[in-house]
Formats: C-alpha cells, structure tokens, sequence
C-alpha cells in the first residue's frame, strides 16, 4: 500500500469512529427543533460519524420549547438529549450546560433557528481533519436586516484588531471544537463570542469557513443593540484575562503613559500661553491636564503592584503547557513532581 493510500484509509477510520455533539442552546424555537433535528441527522450520515448525539439546552423559553425536546428525545433515545435550566441565564451558560456532558470527540454549536444550515456540518469536519482544532463559521452574507449587520461588523472588525485573533464573524454560533478545546475552557456571562480569543490563547489552531446564513422564517431576535455594549466591556475583560494577563503592567502602565503623554501634551500649551501673558489658572483645561497626571501616575503603580502579584504567585506552570515530550516516562513524572514542589 502506498503512502498516499495508507494516508487515506488512516482518514477514513477515523472518520468511521469518530464520535459527534451539538450542542444547540434553545430560547422560544418551537417551530424550528424537529427540522433542525433531521438536518443534523442527515449531514451526521454524510459524514460517516460512529455516532452522534443533539444536545438541546432549554434556556428558559416560554413557548413549547420544552415539550418538543423532549418529544424528540423520546422519538431519538440515546440521540436527543434536552435539558431545561430554571431560568434564562444566557448563552454562555446553556453552552457550558452543554459542553459538560457532551461525549463527542468532536462538538458543535449552532443555534436553533434555522438560520445556521446543518448540511455545513461535513466542511467543519474537513477543516478539523485538515488540522485546526476549532473551527469557527463565517457568515460572509447575513440575510438579517442593517441594524443587525452594521454593528456586528463594527464589533468584529475591533475584536480581531485588539485581540490579534483574525477571524470575520465572532458572532456567528455556528462552530467546532476538538474535545481538548472544550475540556481546557471555562465560559460564563457573554463570552461565549470570544471563545476563539480563548482557544487562540491558549495555543490552539483556530479557523474559519464561509457558511450559508438563512433569513429568520420563525420566531425573533432574541438579541438587540444592547449585546454590543455588553460585547465591547466583555472585549476589555478578555484583553486582560488572555493577552495581559502576565503581563498586567504592559495594560495598566500602557494606558498610564497614554495619559501621562497627553496631560503633559497640554500642560506644555497652557506653559507656553502663561509665557506669553495669558491666564490659565481658570481654565478647565487645566484641571484636566492636572487630573490625567495624576491618573497616570496612579496607573503606573497599580501596574507595577501587578507585576509583582504575578511573580510572585503564577498559576501557570511549564507542565500546563507542554503537549508532547520525547523524554521516558519516568523522566516526565519526575519533571512534573519538582514543579508541583
């Protein structure tokens, strides 16, 4: 058998046992579950998976949501699988509800409203065949209307400046993961958008594939304008929980010099109008001027005192971050018992 041949039977048998999840988070989608349902069946047959299992997370709806899962779970034993939180706790939450109990070497999500096609599903498994281990859709044509699709636009284009992260669509729900993606995140409140932020962090091969996007045919938004805003103050949370989080004195003496730059920019003007006979004791500008100094100042020393918390107390150790190592086994028990000391 040649090596090409080899490569490709070595393909097929993983594709013949490996192991699928999706993991769908529902809110008022009673017209679109059975549907969805069969769509995901399907494209699980066109890919040859061992098996598959739909995970629904009732979100707190208030239609029949409910009522269909578990008609479906009862049509499809060991298949479907819903479940029902007390109330309405988010996105994030009912992904991480989800992912818990997921068994699949390979987890979808995607969201209940049709609008995401689940024939998409066998691309997502060809790009993590071909190496990535999340896989993130782009919905590179939205049929949803501009007060949709203007700020989303705004709002990707910052998160992939500030993060470094170069996907198109945060937003989009329609994604794949390998299981050591899943098993390393922790997500709650909105940050269920940044996961690729996370996933890129912690060292893992992240992508993404143009999708078809659908119009909404049942049912409403569940999001507004308001998701932004929670989306840019959830951006600030990230920048200091992935890229500065060990090294917190680059974020806050970052910001303190910025400040510090720009109060002494304008204590140089006001300088030059006292010299040249004008008054400036009165002016608001310098008050404000005075006030950035001083912000500056205080930024700067809250970045040092982080600098050192981090020394002296780092959570990350070398064992965390090592996936493969020639070393006998032996050596690498020793290894992680003197760095456990």
């Amino acid at each position: 058998m040649t090596t090409s041949n080899r490569d490709t039977a070595s393909q097929q048998d993983t594709e013949r046992n490996r192991r699928l999840s999706v993991v769908v988070p529902v809110k008022d989608e009673q017209d679109t579950l059975a549907r969805l349902a069969e769509g995901i069946f399907e494209a699980a047959r066109e890919s040859r998976a061992k098996s598959i299992e739909i995970i629904f997370v009732d979100d707190g709806s208030r239609d029949n949501s409910w009522n269909v899962m578990c008609e479906l779970a009862e049509r499809y034993p060991g298949q479907v699988r819903a479940l029902r939180l007390r109330r309405n706790f988010g996105k994030s939450v009912a992904l991480e509800t989800g992912f818990r109990i997921s068994t699949g070497d390979v987890i979808f999500t995607m969201d209940a409203d049709l609008q995401d096609d689940p024939k998409e599903i066998p691309r997502f498994l060809a790009a993590i065949d071909g190496g990535l281990d999340l896989v993130s859709g782009w919905k590179r044509k939205r049929n949803d209307p501009l007060s949709k699709t203007l700020p989303s636009r705004l709002f990707n284009h910052t998160t992939a400046w500030m993060t470094g992260v170069p996907l198109h669509d945060f937003n989009c729900g329609f994604k794949a993961y390998r299981r050591e993606v899943i098993e390393q995140l922790r997500i709650y409140g909105e940050l269920h958008r940044y996961i690729p932020v996370f996933a890129n962090d912690a060292g893992f091969r992240i992508g993404e594939i143009e999708v078809e996007h659908h119009p909404r045919r049942h049912g409403v938004t569940k999001y507004g304008i308001e998701r932004y805003v929670r989306g840019f103050l959830d951006l600030i949370t990230i920048l200091a929980t992935t890229r500065y989080l060990h090294r917190p004195g680059h974020m806050f003496g970052g910001l303190g010099v910025i400040l510090g730059a720009l109060g002494a920019i304008i204590m140089v003007y006001l300088g030059a109008l006292w010299i040249l006979g004008h008054p400036i004791g009165n002016r608001p500008l310098f008050f404000v001027s005075f006030l950035m100094l001083i912000f500056s100042v205080q930024m700067i020393s809250l970045g040092i005192i982080a600098e050192l918390f981090i020394r002296l107390s780092d959570p990350r150790r070398v064992a965390d971050l090592v996936v493969e190592d020639t070393a006998p086994a032996a050596v690498v028990r020793s290894t992680l018992q003197e760095d456990r000391v």
